[in-house]
């Protein structure tokens, strides 16, 4: 059985957050809700530098995977919101103030979640 390539690019982007310590990671299937894109992911980064670096990390994890730029990315000035569009993947980072605000889960409470796994990184042993 095949991996359909939007969930596989979406679970990345949820894997490359999470390895910038973003939390509260879901990814919706707003497809048939929404109709202009499959898969929203919505991460929460705690301040305008951890933004930063989550959004860096998944442009540079998405490049080296799938030799893939984002089409376009919003808010990278002000990092409160910022939106980085894949065209079929669209990814959502915010501060927690502007998740709570926005509230994209209960806006499309109807589109399923996507199941994935956090990174788990192996404790370091003492050698």
């Amino acid at each position: 059985m095949s991996v359909d390539p939007s969930v596989e690019l979406a679970v990345l982007v949820a894997a490359a957050a999470d390895e910038k310590s973003a939390t509260d990671i879901v990814i919706l299937d707003v497809g048939p809700v929404l109709g202009i894109c499959d898969l929203f992911v919505v991460a929460t980064a705690a301040n305008d530098r951890q933004v930063r670096a989550v959004v860096d990390h998944i442009e540079a994890r998405v490049a080296e995977r799938f030799d893939r730029r984002p089409l376009a990315v919003e808010g990278a000035d002000a990092r409160r919101w910022v939106l980085i569009d894949y065209g079929e993947v669209v990814v959502h980072v915010f501060q927690p103030e502007e998740r709570s605000t926005y509230r994209l889960e209960r806006l499309y409470g109807d589109a399923p979640r996507v199941a994935w796994e956090p990174t788990v990184t192996p404790p370091e042993t003492a050698g």
